[in-house]
């Protein structure tokens, strides 16, 4: 039985195109992949079907299969960025290409998908690609708080009632760095979350008092995201209106939601108590303050983190 190959060496064309379609007959057969196509096909090929898939066959050729003409998504070679060629024979009749995502496509998707997990507000860029897996162990706090972390991941989604952290330290330890990484671990689970840097989103409160649909719109977003994470707080202007208007109905509706939320601060609990008793105005206001104290404990447990200052 002739192979496919030989077969089609046999056809005779118009001498006006035989040259043309010689140099492209022997570019598409010169494919590894091209060949596997035809042989697998071999049943059902004739001239006419050949003949008319040419043109397909050399755009395969051309193209990058499986990324190894790509050193990146970016620079894909390929017709239709991100998706690789396959040959395919439809209806027994015609042959065609389908594109399909590539792996780097794929991969970059992937990551996308997670990006849109977590919403963040004035944290740094840089920030966002934390990992759980980085975390340092060398100390028993942060030892400590890798295994919490370790544990919610687990309990997320099983026990309804779950609480966040309060994490509390000095500058630069690696607070915020901590919340970045438990919310790429929960977007690995398909688990939306949001970090607020916490004094400037009761800047930008402010900035739309007069606008009451972006006001509610903002925080009705912290009231109802899956996962709260509010960065530094205790480092705001402390004011009875951000107190008991925006922070309090916040964590109040997160009570009765059972809503995980996580806090990172400058201040352990007794000193975040003194911060929001004294407005100011100089006015003391300590059953208020006691009041955000109260709801932070139901929702969190709290953490000490002790180290040196990473930053620098």
């Amino acid at each position: 039985m002739k192979s496919i190959n030989d077969t089609l060496k046999g056809m005779s064309y118009p001498k006006k195109m035989e040259a043309e379609y010689e140099k492209f007959k022997d570019i598409v057969l010169q494919d590894p992949d091209v060949k596997q196509f035809l042989e697998q096909n071999r049943a059902f090929l004739n001239r006419k079907i050949f003949d008319q898939g040419l043109l397909k066959l050399f755009e395969f050729t051309t193209q990058s299969k499986q990324c190894e003409k790509c050193t990146g998504l970016k620079e894909c070679v390929n017709m239709i960025q991100g998706y690789t060629p396959q040959l395919t024979l439809k209806n027994k009749q015609i042959i065609d290409l389908d594109y399909i995502r590539c792996p780097k496509k794929v991969l970059a998707d992937m990551q996308k998908d997670k990006e849109k997990k977590v919403k963040s507000v004035y944290i740094p860029s840089e920030l966002l690609n934390a990992s759980f897996l980085e975390i340092y162990e060398d100390d028993q706090w942060r030892y400590k708080i890798k295994q919490q972390i370790w544990s919610f991941l687990k309990s997320y989604g099983v026990e309804k009632k779950l609480k966040g952290f309060y994490v509390h330290g000095g500058f630069g330890v690696g607070k915020t760095y901590i919340l970045c990484a438990i919310a790429n671990e929960l977007a690995d689970k398909g688990v939306s979350s949001m970090i607020v840097y916490f004094p400037e989103f009761i800047r930008e409160l402010k900035s739309v008092m007069n606008n009451e649909i972006a006001f509610n719109e903002k925080l009705d977003a912290a009231k109802n995201t899956p996962i709260l994470m509010l960065d530094d707080i205790g480092a705001e202007s402390m004011t009875s209106w951000m107190r008991d208007e925006i922070l309090g109905p916040i964590l109040q509706h997160r009570m009765l939601d059972y809503l995980p939320t996580f806090f990172t601060s400058n201040l352990n609990l007794t000193e975040l108590l003194r911060h929001y008793t004294y407005s100011q105005k100089g006015e003391e206001e300590g059953i208020k303050a006691q009041r955000i104290l109260e709801r932070i404990k139901y929702l969190t447990n709290e953490i000490e983190l002790v180290d040196v200052n990473r930053r620098n």
